[in-house]
């Protein structure tokens, strides 16, 4: 009887402990769920829009508690990384966005990208428009040294502008002004800094309101003038934060444009107001 009793016992104790042990992973799982939840978002995307978007982030932070890492650049500089931890992708345009789709094998569903905000293609020159450029027009002419970026998001958008009145004489006239083709804006900007010889830099014109003091800004014609967008997307793993729709949302909303409008984007408050 008291072998009988022994037995009864251990195997108590022994259920005990497990349901313990079952508690404590339980419990475990649940703390470790709340701090990756409190670790925040992390969204990945090019450096044009980053200024915005970072003070998008900072002011998402407080008003909702929740932080939001923004890592912008080169995309062979964090594609890897966001494979593995992206909760968002922002884009500087419609066809960076696809390349993004590929690049991210999958991570992405790309029916669900939202277009934010489009901005202007603009001409970029020294500071006090040495030269007088005064529009696409004059880039036409000869003598002008002129850098533009081809990828990233802004391939070919230089003869999309020069072609838009189906005048092939000016697209052949605008070539032979161009001097340099940057594979990215972050070289461009590089090339713009270290040849004083370039008087026109063909780019978003959010380039120069974060740069102001390397350049001016001279509108493109409005009948020249091409627009690009950001967009964003939520990835399947953001899907496990709601706090990742919420900041999507933010970006959209009044507070949201206004300060993508502070960094020369279009929105509804100024939409084409900059262009002649």
């Amino acid at each position: 009887m008291k072998t009988s009793v022994g037995s009864c016992d251990r195997l108590i104790h022994s259920l005990i402990m497990a349901a313990t042990f079952s508690l404590l992973l339980a419990g475990f799982g649940t703390l470790q769920a709340a701090a990756e939840t409190s670790g925040g978002l992390r969204v990945y995307g090019p450096g044009g829009p980053a200024p915005a978007m970072k003070e998008a982030a900072k002011a998402f932070e407080q008003k909702t508690g929740t932080p939001v890492a923004v890592t912008a650049g080169p995309t062979p500089e964090w594609i890897e990384q966001a494979k593995n931890d992206a909760d968002l992708i922002y884009s500087g345009s419609e066809t960076m966005m696809t390349d993004f789709a590929q690049a991210m094998e999958a991570k992405f569903d790309e029916t669900r990208v939202e277009p934010l905000y489009l901005r202007p293609l603009s001409i970029l020159v020294r500071p006090g428009n040495p030269t007088g450029i005064k529009g696409l027009r004059d880039l036409f002419r000869p003598g002008h040294r002129v850098i533009v970026v081809n990828g990233a998001g802004q391939n070919g958008v230089w003869e999309d502008a020069a072609g838009r009145q189906g005048d092939i004489e000016s697209v052949r006239a605008l070539r032979k002004n161009i001097v340099k083709y940057a594979k990215n804006s972050a070289l461009a900007k590089q090339a713009w800094i270290e040849d004083p010889s370039l008087d026109a830099w063909l780019i978003w014109n959010i380039w120069q309101v974060a740069n102001p003091a390397l350049a001016d800004v001279v509108p493109v014609e409005k009948e020249y003038v091409i627009y690009r967008d950001t967009g964003i997307v939520v990835t399947k793993k953001g899907d496990q934060s709601p706090a990742a729709q919420q900041f999507m949302l933010f970006l959209k909303s009044p507070d949201g444009a206004a300060i993508f409008q502070k960094w020369g984007w279009m929105t509804s408050a100024n939409k084409r107001v900059s262009q002649k």
